[in-house]
């Protein structure tokens, strides 16, 4: 009886050890080579393709090869997993990257359209594993002419998980998640410096989004939110624990308006060495944008660590001919942040504005020490005419910081705003400053406390003008 009983009981081990297996795909089992020269791109779409015909499972790249494709299709219940010291590595060729993959959806960039990695209304889809993905978007391979594959173009879809790998090297924008729901990335490493445009992860109309434990060192933004479909809001976002290098903004917000922001929160990051901005949020094309917290950051070399514009402008690929409405931008509280921009010139300093009659509502700074190079002349601090980010202005730009120049203030510059409040503030320059720490122009219920100037106490009236 005990013998037929281990007997039973060996078999139904046997059984689901089998079943197990039988979930895993190799993509050498199905005709790749993976020597990085042969194309394996029909070997790795038949293994998803039998994964998903068979309920799902994982395709495994396997560790010490490095797996050569073009574009290929994830599909539903697939887990991609690239083993530590694999490679899945992006064909050299734009003939091997599918022209069905949509669109990028901003205007004048069609040669960013195709992709390596695409899946489209499908669920609960993941690429996992300490592996590596890298792109092979040398300038040298692509460029606008031939046409910039972005690496990963996820739409209509549901239950994503990218965890741990590492991603390098896209011709163009490392990531877009577009209309997507609950999407989990945890882990991960992204380098995208070997071509311009590298935005890291851009989530456009996507909900239920968390972003983790990441680091970040980008060409271009190192996570954007937009929203490019009036009716598909960007909410519900959360990052945190992440680390940011960019040659442009950490972190943006906006530009690819047309839908609606909210309920946004990022905190304990760390920001280094940014060309343009930390935090970068901008509503231009129509949409609202409300609800955001950030708190608990620190920021090393940030030209602009908060940078906030409410203007017009059309950034998206199937805007209208009409102008956008200018709807509402309001509610943020930015807390906890230590900013050090001693090594930088002094066109250095946060700077938020709306334009004439459109104002931002509703924000809080506070727990803020900010240290400045300072050296801002005194024909800086009497420069009171500052361009507005009007369309006269605008034109064909982005609102942009270069558009208005130096401040004349080398801490805050805030204008256009419906209430403004400053909390424990501490601004300090390493060099003499000619210019006021904090202006307020044109804020309306706008309130300073405890804030200071080297360790000298700002006066709430001090700071006020043109009110």
């Amino acid at each position: 009886m005990i013998r037929y009983n281990e007997k039973l009981i060996m078999i139904c081990f046997l059984f689901a050890v089998s079943c197990c297996f039988s979930k895993e795909y190799n993509v050498l089992d199905f005709g790749a080579i993976g020597n990085g020269i042969h194309k394996d791109t029909q070997a790795v779409q038949k293994a998803i393709d039998t994964a998903t015909k068979n309920g799902g499972g994982t395709v495994l790249i396997p560790a010490g090869k490095k797996v050569l494709v073009g574009t290929i299709f994830l599909k539903d219940f697939v887990t991609l997993h690239i083993e530590n010291g694999a490679i899945l590595l992006g064909s050299p060729y734009i003939k091997d990257y599918s022209d069905n993959t949509h669109k990028n959806m901003y205007k004048n960039e069609p040669h960013m359209d195709r992709c390596l990695i695409f899946a489209d209304g499908v669920k609960s889809i993941s690429i996992e594993g300490y592996g590596t993905i890298d792109g092979n978007g040398h300038p040298k391979n692509f460029n606008k002419e031939t046409g910039r594959p972005m690496l990963i173009r996820f739409m209509n879809s549901t239950d994503i998980h990218i965890r741990d790998v590492q991603i390098i090297n896209p011709a163009a924008w490392t990531s877009a998640f577009l209309y997507c729901n609950e999407i989990v990335v945890d882990g991960i490493k992204i380098h995208s410096r070997v071509n311009h445009n590298g935005d890291g992860l851009d989530f456009d109309g996507c909900s239920n989004v968390r972003v983790s434990n990441s680091s970040f060192n980008t060409s271009d933004d190192s996570i954007c939110l937009q929203a490019s479909q009036p009716d598909i809001p960007c909410k519900n976002v959360v990052i945190t624990n992440c680390t940011f290098q960019s040659k442009w903004a950490g972190m943006r917000i906006g530009l690819l308006s047309r839908g609606n922001f909210e309920s946004v929160t990022v905190s304990n990051c760390t920001f280094s060495d940014i060309d343009d901005t930390g935090l970068k949020i901008q509503m231009n094309e129509g949409g609202k944008m409300k609800n955001m917290v950030f708190s608990n950051l620190i920021m090393k070399n940030v030209p602009r660590p908060i940078f906030m514009t409410f203007a017009q402008q059309k950034a998206c690929v199937d805007a209208p001919e009409e102008m956008y409405p200018m709807k509402s931008m309001r509610d943020f509280i930015f807390s906890n942040m230590v900013i050090d921009n001693r090594d930088l010139n002094k066109d250095a300093a946060i700077f938020i504005t709306g334009i004439t009659d459109h104002y931002i509502e509703n924000i809080t700074l506070s727990n803020i020490r900010m240290t400045v190079s300072g050296e801002g002349t005194v024909e800086d601090a009497k420069k009171t005419v500052l361009k507005e980010y009007t369309l006269d202005v605008l034109k064909n730009w982005w609102p942009e910081f270069h558009l208005i120049g130096t401040l004349p203030s080398y801490g805050i510059y805030a204008r256009h705003i419906k209430g403004l409040y400053l909390d424990n503030i501490h601004l300090t320059t390493i060099k003499k400053d000619a210019r006021l720490p904090i202006i307020f122009d044109d804020v309306i219920d706008g309130e300073v406390s405890n804030a200071y100037a080297n360790r000298k106490p700002i006066a709430n009236s001090s700071v006020k003008r043109n009110n």
